[in-house]
């Protein structure tokens, strides 16, 4: 069994839990160590559990806590070659590269991790798996490519960015250089793009589809819901959205 929860979702800062048997790993850490603190005793969980943190690239909303929280409890922490050159506060209690080419082992978790278009120094996005069911997460990427795909095929839970609705970002207050940014290639997912992306792949096994990373202020949830659904023909028993306030509470695969 294979359970999984959201501290939070956004451009404000970004973390997942995910756990399996006496394995409880942290994939990013975007807020303040107090702030992470906070989150977790709501999950019902002490930092001092993390068996790891796992790195998706450098930018703060997904690792201004990392170095803290690590140093604090004494948690090792995953990233490539790439995000740990660029990341603000790289000093760790352990620090553990990942090859983009290969699986990791932590505990009773295996993680494969994939390589993703963001405009960060060497970005990834895992697949997560206690050995039955697989739990994908694909944030931070402005567009997928076939090998992404094939990844993602078949899995009991997706995390999936819909980061923005596009006449929303459009119409907006962002200036121009920022909303050319999001909607290139090595931006953000839109609802649409989610969308395609879902008619794409095998989702007879699917259990849990997640919104995430929702712009307060380029979209809506309803507007991520509404797209999640039809990108999974109309089926929507299942489909949540995660908050940047509230996070995501636990859900089990099984």
């Amino acid at each position: 069994m294979l359970r999984f929860a959201s501290l939070g979702s956004g451009s404000k800062g970004n973390g997942t839990l995910i756990e399996c048997g006496m394995t409880r790993i942290l994939i990013d850490c975007g807020f303040t160590l107090a702030e992470t603190e906070r989150r977790l005793q709501r999950l019902g969980c002490s930092a001092a559990s993390i068996s790891a943190i796992l790195v998706t690239h450098e930018h703060g909303d997904h690792a201004l806590g990392v170095g803290r929280l690590s140093r604090r409890y004494q948690i090792p922490v995953y990233l490539t070659v790439g995000s740990f050159k660029a990341i603000a506060d790289k000093q760790f209690a352990q620090t553990l590269f990942i090859n983009l080419k290969q699986t990791l082992a932590i505990g009773d978790l295996e993680i494969i991790p994939f390589a993703v278009p963001h405009d960060a120094r060497e970005p990834c996005q895992f697949v997560i798996s206690d050995g039955g069911v697989r739990l994908g997460i694909l944030t931070d990427t402005g567009s997928y490519t076939d090998a992404m795909l094939e990844q993602l095929h078949g899995l009991q839970g997706l995390l999936l960015e819909c980061n923005y609705e596009t006449e929303m970002l459009q119409r907006g207050p962002y200036p121009y250089a920022l909303k050319e940014r999001l909607l290139s290639r090595y931006g953000h997912l839109s609802n649409q793009q989610a969308l395609e992306l879902l008619k794409q792949l095998r989702l007879d096994k699917l259990q849990y589809l997640v919104g995430c990373h929702l712009s307060e202020v380029n979209n809506l949830p309803e507007h991520a819901y509404a797209a999640l659904c039809k990108g999974v023909g109309g089926q929507c028993n299942g489909i949540k959205i995660a908050s940047q306030q509230e996070g995501l509470d636990w859900h089990i695969l099984n």
